[in-house]
């Protein structure tokens, strides 16, 4: 789409993530900048770029951008909002069932030819039917997850910063105005916010402690929401019953701790990853590029 255009360089495409410092190398020269959701484009990268005009990225979140550095050279930022909405709910209610039910645990098991025959009790795990969900951020993926949810009989809480009433009127789902009581109720607690100051370690040992022991947190958020080290402890010290985890702290880094245990189900990043969404989702940042170049408004500015 964009060679007919311009001049495309393309930078690595495989691991490892480039360093801040390489990606303000790369991108050094160039009029516009598609990002990748993991490449950090800071505020010096922005800064050095002299020709720099406009920067899209084909993620939701924009987290790994400075805005404030683009907003100070008056450079637009395109992002793909509401592409991967259902298919991130879909990761997110996977890794729910997941968890719930022990699936990793057993078929690291069976692999490694451990099993015998069918006994009663082994592997059993928890029922997600009729359980409580509390949805920590009830914006487009926590309702899609909460319809997925409504499907299996589940109720829905959720606790956000601004009510949502058509989340409400649709599933059925009560607002909870406190975080610590949404998880004190909650059987499966499922985290769908920004990555912001105020959300960084939201999820830390306190208020870990809040959760059920039988209860299951599920992550495909953003990684720093969450206090790996204060979840690996919980894990092992059965504060809580386990976790789903698609993102982390030092992404592409894994807590070694979360890595030891049995009662997580660790994903590398993949919950939007169908074919169709990803795919959708890389011609949005393009089709925000060519109108940048036709002198068109963005499709999707970062407001």
């Amino acid at each position: 789409m964009l060679r007919p255009r311009a001049d495309v360089v393309v930078g690595p495409e495989d691991p490892p993530i480039p360093t801040a410092d390489e990606v303000a190398r790369m991108i050094g020269d160039a009029d516009v900048v598609y990002t990748l959701p993991a490449n950090p484009v800071n505020a010096e990268a922005i800064r050095g770029a002299k020709r720099l005009r406009m920067i899209a990225t084909m993620g939701t979140g924009y987290d790994n951008i400075d805005i404030a550095a683009a907003k100070e050279r008056q450079i637009p930022v395109s992002f793909a909002p509401g592409i991967l909405d259902e298919t991130t709910a879909d990761g997110a209610f996977a890794l729910l069932l997941a968890a719930a039910r022990r699936l990793g645990e057993a078929e690291r098991f069976l692999r490694a030819g451990r099993y015998r025959g069918w006994t009663p009790f082994m592997f059993t795990g928890q029922d997600v039917n009729h359980a409580t969900l509390g949805v920590v951020g009830m914006g487009r993926i926590g309702t899609a997850l909460s319809r997925r949810a409504k499907g299996f009989a589940m109720k829905v809480v959720y606790h956000d910063a601004r009510r949502n009433e058509d989340a409400e009127r649709e599933l059925g789902a009560q607002y909870v105005e406190s975080l610590d009581d949404l998880l004190a109720r909650s059987d499966f607690v499922s985290l769908h916010v920004p990555l912001l100051p105020e959300t960084r370690h939201l999820m830390n040992a306190e208020r870990l402690r809040k959760m059920k022991r039988t209860a299951i947190l599920i992550n495909t958020s953003r990684g720093p929401v969450v206090d790996e080290k204060a979840l690996a402890d919980a894990l092992k010290q059965g504060v809580i019953a386990g976790a789903g985890l698609d993102v982390y702290e030092r992404e592409p880094a894994v807590e070694p701790a979360l890595l030891a245990l049995e009662n997580v189900v660790l994903l590398p990043h993949i919950a939007s990853a169908s074919e169709r969404t990803r795919t959708r989702m890389a011609v949005r940042a393009a089709e925000n590029i060519l109108a940048f170049l036709d002198g068109k408004p963005l499709l999707d500015p970062v407001p």
